[in-house]
């Protein structure tokens, strides 16, 4: 996938080092993707009375609807599931514990602020062509994307991790490039995508317990057919599809702008791979221990807790580990095998 940072008022920005990839999407650009994920962990039912939808909830906070969303992906602003399904609601509670935080509406406003290459080496008082360095070899990471008119991805960074990292190291704000640096850019490396996806699974992670919606979140790193071999069980993967944490308000609306999604979602790298399996089959074990997947003819009770009797302790220890290794359950040959 080639990946061009450009500024967000979709002005065409090439740095130095004339990064330019596109994400293989077909439909028209100017998408913007809202990484505004939400787990099983952080709604709860609540009555219409008490809650308000999420424009007005923006409106009242004085951030955009876009903020809003971000907002709630970096768990700034809880939200919790409408009664009887529909898009997610915010208490009016909530925004009144907001609105009596100091510094209300500017410091909130600031903490989902984000800024692409340009603002973000403007900010950091470096040259674009080394803020692409920087985020090439995972010093400063994307917290979300959208894709410009010319459907090429277009990352941004929270402009508050941009000024902690400029705070944190900055050795690496002048001077020549490290050695470590220089050989990973010389090999071509590029963590932006890897950064984002590990981001976004650690805050999706952060925001549920129920053992099969982590297993979930997991799952969605890998390709049908790196998941089919660590979750051999059909009725496992159709669960894993059902329980899988949504957007909070939608996702991105254009064909192209989903095909974007469902691409950089996926683990690339052999080791990131590896990672990501490993994570999975801890998950799924602890799902697997918690109650079994539901299967054709269920009434649902497998949903929450298993029914008493051998063939539920058959049916919970079934996949239970066994004296294989870990690296024998994931089907994984390593590098180079044939």
């Amino acid at each position: 996938m080639a990946v061009r940072e450009v500024h967000r008022s979709h002005v065409r920005a090439q740095d130095a080092e004339g990064e330019s990839t596109r994400v293989r999407a077909g439909a028209h650009a100017g998408d913007v993707s809202a990484e505004a994920e939400c787990g099983g962990g952080r709604t709860s039912p609540a009555s219409p009375a008490a809650t308000v939808a999420a424009g007005r909830a923006a409106q009242e906070l004085g951030i955009r609807r876009a903020e809003l969303e971000l907002a709630v992906h970096l768990g700034l602003v809880a939200v919790v599931a409408a009664p009887g399904g529909g898009r997610p609601r915010v208490h009016e509670e909530e925004i009144a514990r907001l609105r009596e935080q100091p510094g209300f509406p500017d410091a909130l406003v600031e903490r989902v602020r984000t800024v692409g290459t340009a603002q973000g080496a403007a900010l950091l008082d470096i040259a674009p062509a080394r803020f692409t360095r920087l985020a090439r070899t995972g010093c400063v990471s994307p917290v979300t994307f959208y894709l410009n008119r010319y459907r090429a991805v277009v990352w941004l960074y929270l402009a508050d991790e941009l000024a902690a990292f400029a705070a944190r190291e900055p050795a690496l704000l002048a001077g020549r490039t490290p050695v470590g640096m220089r050989t990973m850019l010389d090999a071509g490396d590029d963590r932006r995508a890897r950064n984002w996806r590990s981001q976004r699974i650690d805050r999706l992670l952060n925001r549920t317990t129920d053992p099969w919606a982590r297993t979930a979140v997991q799952a969605s790193a890998l390709d049908p057919v790196q998941l089919a071999e660590v979750v051999d069980d059909p009725y496992e993967r159709a669960y894993l599809v059902r329980v899988r944490p949504e957007p909070v308000f939608g996702r991105p609306g254009s064909m192209a702008a989903r095909e974007a999604m469902a691409e950089l979602m996926l683990a690339d790298d052999p080791d990131e791979i590896l990672w990501r399996r490993v994570n999975l089959t801890l998950e799924l074990d602890r799902a697997r221990e918690d109650r079994p997947a539901p299967r054709p003819g269920d009434d649902g009770g497998a949903r929450a807790t298993p029914p008493a009797g051998t063939g539920a302790l058959r049916s919970a220890t079934a996949h239970r580990p066994t004296g294989k290794g870990l690296l024998a359950r994931l089907g994984w040959r390593g590098r180079g095998a044939g």
